[in-house]
Parts: structure tokens; sequence; C-alpha cells
């Protein structure tokens, strides 16, 4: 029996209906290179089985204190049933993109049990008229609980559920796992007095494991390493209310290598700040179609990992966060980036100075009761709609995935997209996945504050088109442009464009494909997304119901 830290248990306290706190991934794969040709979903449950004893966690469920009086456990669940947690639907036909996010979006906002491991696998065939998908491919749409993972401990996850080589055999070791005894109430009680005893020692030990990180800030301030600005809070959109059960899931994938030649546009930019500053730019299209664009600029908050390589295989969350302001009241893409740059380079080094560590150890000591008791409060008195939110507008978390294929039950991986939770407040999540040569831009968003996904993805992918032509012309030798300068304060908003004020939706465009004979996928509603290669499909290849 292990007891949660603090910001794992924050995400057990914000646990509603309407806010279920996972994450997950839209995961689509070709059976092509599987045995035959085909995966069966037995083989699947097979495969899944054979590599249990490689998880941490996936065998784990959690168990809460009486009253939320103290953190609560993860315990090896003695009624574990593989088959809970694998399901298998079929699309109807057509099968096409549109389908599978509407089915995503729905799989997503329902919550877990949280008597069981918290975490569900789907497996959705039928995904027939995809453009860019061969026939036969499916897909997996993941759910696990955010307590369990955060997203570099996701890409460990990863590994436990795919191997390197289609081929490759079963791990090769026994499997020690052994279930446990469910705690009763009395026991936990017990647990959570001692535990009360014993946190203002360990309040104490933090703070003075904190203080050199105060003090290096306030240096900071001072010496104006790094400043503290109005920028650094947002204002309210129409993001930042409470939400309702119901999501919307999209995205749009770009060739990486792409997305790294933008960096040239700002000098030592790096690739998040591309990320950033697209999402700024179609964030500013979206809410300048809507005329409710603010003045001041949005801001993102931007997860940190400060997992050590000792902790390579641990399971939780072990991230800080900074804020990053977005620039969205910078009409100029390549202005924009720049300004991206220079906010989160003074961001990071606030972050630097206190100690990035330092923040989540903090978190670990917070008194339990009250966490719980405040997230409760802040939805029942629906606090988020009194104006009282997060300093951020939306999140942006970038998530490292593999830089060469991987394969489940032999079937390869062509392409991920990453899902998030939602918390009132805080209506708008997106999600920046790389793997092999592309990067992903995905987004999970209230349906009610955001009904029209398709317009937003192509929001993303204006976004992105216009710092391509912005890279592309200021490396032009013809056009004699120098790279943009950092800025070193905000731009002013420039007039917006009478076309981008109307609410008509900009024609798609399609993109140069990150990978040889890839392809656009062309559905609506929350559709288009770009997928990974495409293979000359010819027969029928996929999985089977068991």
């Amino acid at each position: 029996m292990r007891q949660l830290q603090g910001m794992d248990a924050s995400f057990v306290a914000l646990e509603t209906r309407n806010s279920p706190m996972h994450i997950g991934s839209i995961l689509i794969y070709n059976p092509e290179t599987a045995p035959g040709g085909f995966v069966r979903f037995k083989d699947i449950l097979g495969f899944l089985d054979d590599r249990m004893k490689m998880s941490k966690t996936l065998r784990q469920r959690l168990v809460r204190v009486p009253f939320d009086l103290d953190y609560p456990y993860w315990v090896e669940d003695p009624d574990f049933d593989l088959e809970y947690h694998v399901r298998h639907v079929a699309l109807p036909k057509p099968g096409d993109w549109r389908q599978l996010c509407i089915q995503a979006a729905r799989i997503f906002a329902r919550p877990l049990d949280l008597e069981r491991p918290p975490w569900e696998f789907t497996v959705v065939e039928g995904l027939d008229n995809v453009e860019g998908i061969p026939k036969g491919s499916y897909a997996y749409i993941t759910k696990v609980h955010h307590a369990a993972i955060d997203g570099m401990s996701g890409i460990d996850l990863m590994e436990v559920t795919h191997t390197l080589n289609p081929g490759d055999p079963p791990p090769d070791f026994p499997d020690t796992w052994k279930p446990e005894k469910i705690p009763n109430a009395v026991e936990l009680l017990g647990k959570s007095y001692f535990n009360a005893m014993t946190n203002p020692l360990k309040q104490l030990e933090v703070a003075a494991k904190a203080a050199p990180g105060i003090a290096n800030a306030i240096k900071g301030l001072v010496t104006k390493e790094f400043d503290l600005s109005r920028e650094m809070i947002a204002p309210k959109t129409r993001f930042n209310r409470k939400i309702s059960p119901h999501r919307v899931v999209e995205g749009r994938s770009f060739p990486l290598a792409e997305i790294k030649a933008i960096r040239a546009l700002v000098p030592d930019s790096k690739v998040n700040d591309v990320f950033l500053a697209i999402i700024g730019g179609a964030m500013r299209r979206y809410l300048e179609s809507k005329k409710e664009l603010p003045d001041k600029t949005l801001t993102a908050m931007a997860p940190i990992s400060v997992r050590s390589s000792g902790e390579k295989g641990d399971m939780g969350n072990q991230v800080a966060a900074m804020v990053a302001p977005l620039g969205t009241h910078i009409a100029d893409a390549a202005e924009r980036l720049a300004y991206v740059h220079n906010r989160t380079t003074n961001s990071k080094a606030m972050t630097d100075a206190i100690g990035a560590r330092n923040m989540t150890e903090v978190s670990k000591v917070s008194p339990a009761l009250y966490m719980a008791l405040g997230a409760q409060l802040y939805t029942r008195l629906s606090l988020a709609n009194r104006g009282v939110g997060p300093i951020f507008t939306t999140v942006v978390t970038n998530v490292p995935g593999p830089p060469v294929p991987i394969y489940s039950a032999g079937a390869r991986l062509e392409s991920m997209m990453g899902l998030i939770c939602l918390t009132d407040g805080m209506g708008l999540a997106h999600v920046v996945q790389s793997y092999t040569k592309e990067a992903t831009i995905s987004f999970t968003a209230d349906r009610e504050m955001m009904p029209d996904p398709e317009f937003y993805v192509e929001c993303i992918e204006k976004s992105f088109e216009e710092l391509k032509a912005a890279a592309a012309k200021a490396a032009d030798p013809k056009t004699k442009k120098k790279p943009a300068a950092k800025a070193k304060a905000p731009a002013k908003r420039k007039p917006a464009a009478k076309a981008a004020a109307k609410t008509t939706k900009p024609a798609p465009k399609k993109r140069v494909a990150s990978k040889p004979a890839a392809a656009k996928t062309a559905t609506k509603t929350g559709t288009k997304t770009k997928t990974a290669r495409s293979k000359a499909a010819g027969s029928r290849k996929g999985t089977s119901k068991k």
C-alpha cells in the first residue's frame, strides 16, 4: 500500500461528474505488420496480459480515507480483471474521422470507476473511410487517471504497452505481483492520525528547502533578471467558466521538421515557443471571429517535468508549471513568436530561481482535508462563473513521443493524438505530442464553449501556415529580411483585418505530408486531422471481434 502525494491527491479531490480527471490518447494502428496482416481482439488482450507485470500502476486501485482526512492510497487490486479495462467497439459505416472524434469525445467524457484501477482502453475498429489510413486499421482510445500519470510517466506507460519490433516476445521475467487486502475505515483513520502528527515536521522541512529558492526569486526581481508583470494574469474568455459534462476533441499534425524550421525566425527560440505561438495565433483567430478577442494577451499554463532519471519508471506526477503569455494581442506571426520566446524565457528564469522541484514538494505537504474542501467548494459555489478562475486561459502540455515506430500486438502505431482533462474555469486545453517525424497539436474542449471544433482546428492550421510563410520569407535571400529580434515589451495590437472578423470558416489547406505517402484526413466536425503514412491498401486487414 502506497500513499498518494499532494499533486496526485489534488487530481482525486478535483474529480467531479462534469470534470473527470483523466488524460489519454487516440492511437491509430496499422495491422499490416502483425502476423497474417490482422489483429484480433483476443490478440490485444493476450499481448496486454503478458505485459501487465512491467507496470507499477495498472493493477492498483485507489482507496480514499473517510471524510478525506488524509491523502488516498494505492492498493494492489484483489479483484483485477483485464477484460473490464479493455473494451471493444466498432464505428458504423462509413467509419470516418468525424465518427472517431465523436466516439472519442463521448468515451473521454465519462468518469472512470475509481473503485477499480483507474484506466480504460477502448479498441475501435471500422476505420474504413479515414483518408490516409489503410482499411482494416483500428484505434485505441485510452483513459488513465491523472493521479496515476503525468506526461513523462505516460511515455513509460507507452513503453509497457508497446514493443520496438512487431515480433518481440513477451518479457522474460516472473510476475511477482500480489493482490492486497483493502484496508477498512478504522485502519485508514489510524494512518491519517499518525500522518497528521508528523505533517508539521514535513512542512518545516519543505519550508527550509524552499527558502533559498524564494531568496533567489527576490534577488532576481531586484536585479531584473526577470520581471513580474500584469501580462501573467490573463483576461477572462468564454473558456474560463464552469464546464459542462460534454466534450469535443480534435487535432492537426504537422511535419516536425517544419516546426523546427520556424525557430529560425527568432534566435534561440525553442520548439515549444513555436507551438505556443501557433496556439496563440489560433486562439486569436477563433476569438476574433466571435468578436471576443481581449486587448490583453491570453496565457497558457505549461507543465514542466521535474522527474529525475531515477524516477523514470515511477508513476504519479512530478511536474511544476510556468505561465506562458501567448501573444494573442499581436497580429503579426513573427512578432508573436518573438514575444512568446521573450516571455517564456522570463517565466523559465523565474521558475528556475524558485526551483521547480521545490514547487512540487510544497504540494506534497498541503493538508489533505483543506485541499479536498477547497476543490469541492470551488465547484459547488460555481466560483468559476463568478470571476474566480485560474490566472491562465488554457493549458498547453508538451509530451515528447517515441522518435522511432513502435508496435502493439504486432500492429504499427501510425499516429497519436493527446487528450486532456478539463476543470471548472478551464474549458479548453491542448496537448502537443511528437511521434517519429510528425508533431500533433490536439485539443479537448467543453462542447458548449466550443460548438465548432472543426473551425478551431482550421485556425490552428492557418496559424501554422502564417508562421511557416514568415520563416520561408525570412530565409529567402531575395527578401533580405532579418530574423525577428527578441521582443522586450508587448507589441501593440494591430487592427484586425476585416476578413479575420468574419465567422465564415477558412478553406482547408492540404499540408505537406510528414511521412511518405501521407495524406490529410478530410471530414467535418471535429474533423480533418493528419494521420500517419498511408500504405497502398488492397485487401481488408483489421481486428475481428472476440
